[in-house]
Parts: structure tokens; C-alpha cells; sequence
């Protein structure tokens, strides 16, 4: 997804065309990353919207001292935080699933359920903790990828990939050790 530096920077002093090209680019990955912390396509394409007008706002601040695409995790995650810390109390988790095309099977549905309860509760545990999982286990990006995104150490993500999975083992055994 790496764009090139020439179309950035064209962005960067308001070409419009390049601006387009970045969001063309991009939008994929920010539509993916929101759709994992929110779990409903309306929600996610609301965040996505955030997203594209911060973009527009904030890519004179990109100083080419990381990938963009790290950047760009880096400000798709915020926006996902500031949604959470905004809207999600106003979300039923039953209205989630219905208005989700793909839970139309019965299993599908409960599994989504499942994931949304999941997510929520990792959200609960405090800073960080979400967006470790979101990016380690759902985008798929390495310890130290994650942490040049979130600005931690990469011992800090790992850290709390480790908890996680702890907490949750926790939770499945119901709060004993095994």
C-alpha cells in the first residue's frame, strides 16, 4: 500500500489529484482497520469518513520518518478511539448483527456476537489493550510494526498480546487456573 513520496508530497501542497490518489490508495485499509474495532459496516464507514477528513487535515504533518502506512494506522486508530469514546454506548450489540449482511446464517451471526462481546471486553481493560489485538491479530502487523504505530516499544505490545490471551484463557476456564 506504500505510495509513492512524489504523490505524498503533491498531496501534502494540495494537489487535489494526489490527495485523491492517496485516499484511493488508502481507503481499504482504513475501511478494514474501523470494521475491526467497530464491528458494523455503518459504524465502520462512519469512522472511514473521520478518517479521509483527517487526512485531509493532518497529511502536512507526515514527515516521512516512517512508512505512511504506519502513519496512517497511527491516525486511523486514534479516530477509532475517539468513535468508541463517542458513540459506542448509543449501539445495541443485537442491531450490530441484523444490519450486517453477512450474518444471515445463524451460526455466523452468533459468532459475530461473540467477537463484538469479545472486543468490547478487551476495550474494558484499558489503554492499548485493543488496539494491540486489532493490529497484531486482525491486520495482521508484527510486534514492532505495532508498536511504531501505537508509539510504544515493541515490548509493550507484546506484553499485552500476552495479557490478553491470559485474560481470555481466564474467562473461557471461568476465572480459574487450569
Amino acid at each position: 500500500m506504500e505510495l509513492a513520496e512524489e504523490t505524498i508530497r503533491k498531496a501534502q501542497q494540495g494537489d487535489a489529484n494526489a490527495f485523491s490518489d492517496v485516499l484511493d490508495s488508502s481507503y481499504e485499509l482504513i475501511f478494514s482497520v474501523a470494521m475491526k474495532y467497530v464491528m458494523n459496516r455503518q459504524d465502520a464507514e462512519d469512522v472511514t469518513q473521520q478518517v479521509c477528513i483527517k487526512l485531509a487535515r493532518s497529511i502536512t504533518q507526515y514527515r516521512f520518518d516512517s512508512s505512511f502506512s504506519t502513519w496512517l494506522y497511527r491516525v486511523v486508530v486514534n479516530c477509532a478511539n475517539d468513535w468508541h469514546r463517542k458513540e459506542s454506548r448509543h449501539h445495541q450489540s443485537t442491531n450490530d448483527v441484523a444490519q450486517n449482511p453477512a450474518s444471515h446464517n445463524s451460526d455466523v451471526a452468533e459468532q459475530q456476537l461473540y467477537l463484538k462481546q469479545v472486543l468490547e471486553q478487551i476495550g474494558t481493560w484499558g489503554k492499548g489493550y485493543l488496539d494491540a489485538v486489532v493490529l497484531v491479530i486482525g491486520e495482521g502487523l508484527t510486534h514492532q510494526d505495532a508498536a511504531r504505530v501505537l508509539d510504544v516499544s515493541e515490548s509493550t505490545v507484546s506484553w499485552r498480546i500476552h495479557e490478553v490471551r491470559k485474560r481470555l484463557h481466564l474467562l473461557e476456564s471461568g476465572g480459574q487456573n487450569s
